[in-house]
Parts: structure tokens; sequence; C-alpha cells
């Protein structure tokens, strides 16, 4: 992938460290708020498969979603960590089902299902640390995601691309590199934004 641009750092540093000042009432509030938006989305309600992920810290939450995406039989991948920091996928069962991995992460605990397997969804929520105008996405740099981008581009996946925010990480702007792969659209605790797809890539 190269090296990351520089200024994706200090952004991030400074993106972190807003999230980390917000109080265990506010996340709470902005987790709820996140669930009832994303719901919005059409996407989402026409969904049979759906590639998600277990929020921790100060991540928008993301478990009142899963449990409502659950709860209307929509069957839900989440990711397991693999060593090489690529993402393995199995089906979510419940809070009950989830093991906390040795780097500090929830996954399920079901068979997995091998790193294509995200192919098959039709909606793919994504982490990030922040979004811009053109739907290119910040993430945490540890590249996973690109992967997983770049595995459902060269299978012409067109599963919608949704990452999960706070409003103050919608960005005019976000440093990009030629292999970031805009998202269609983000749901933050006011709302939803879409971005079109420029040429129809995903």
């Amino acid at each position: 992938m190269g090296e990351d641009h520089p200024n994706k750092s200090v952004l991030r540093a400074d993106l972190l460290r807003v999230r980390a000042a917000l109080t265990a009432e506010q996340r709470a509030g902005a987790e709820r708020a996140i669930a009832e938006r994303a719901l919005e989305l059409e996407e989402l309600a026409a969904a049979r498969t759906v590639a998600a992920y277990v929020s921790i810290g100060s991540e928008p939450g993301t478990r009142a979603l899963l449990e409502v995406l659950r709860g209307r039989r929509e069957r839900v991948l989440l990711p397991v960590l693999l060593g090489d920091n690529d993402l393995d996928w199995a089906v979510y069962g419940g809070p009950e089902g989830l093991e906390r991995s040795a780097r500090g992460l929830y996954e399920p605990a079901g068979p997995r299902l091998g790193v294509d397997a995200v192919t098959e969804a039709d909606v793919v929520l994504l982490p990030g640390l922040a979004v811009d105008g053109r739907g290119m996405r910040l993430g945490r740099g540890g590249g996973s995601y690109d992967r997983v981008l770049g595995r459902l581009a060269a299978a012409g996946a067109g599963a919608a691309l949704v990452v999960l925010l706070y409003g103050h990480e919608v960005l005019e702007r976000v440093p990009a590199e030629a292999h970031d792969r805009p998202v269609d659209a983000v749901v933050t605790p006011e709302g939803v934004t879409r971005f079109p797809r420029a040429g129809g890539a995903g």
C-alpha cells in the first residue's frame, strides 16, 4: 500500500482526542441515534446479508444497530482479525456469542467463513475516523478495510458501503491516496448523507 500520508497521522490523532473526550452518556446517545438513522437506509431495509463490526472504546456504537438487524432476521457477518491484519468473517449470533480477542476486539465465536465471505453482503458497514464530501473515508491506518474494499471491487460486488461516524467527523476534505475507495453514505447521529459513486466504482 505504500507509506501512509503524513497528514493522515496528524488528523487521526486530533479526531481520536475528540472522541476520547466524549462522555459515556454522549456515546450512548449517539449509539441509539445511529441505530435509528441507519434504518432510514433503503439498502439496509432490503439487505439479506450485512457485514458489520462490533464497536469498541470511543467508536460510534454499533451494538444497538446489531441487535436491530438481528431482530429483523438479517444475516449479520462480523469480522475476525487475522494475524496479517486481514479479516475473516463469522455470523453474529447475539452479544452472548462474542469473545474478546487477544487484541481487545469483540469477535463472533462461530465458524469462520473465510475472507471472501464479505463479498456476499448487500451492505458493508465500515468503521472509520472521518469522511469527506467525496465519500473518501479515513480509517485507523491498519489497512484491514482497504483489503476488504479491494476484495469487494475485485469481485464486482455491488454492496452499499456505509461508514458510521459522529457528526463532527464529516469533514470538507481528508487526505486520500490512489488506493483509497469512496463510500456510498455516512450515518451519523444527525442523519444520513449520501455520496455519488464516481464512475460507478466501489
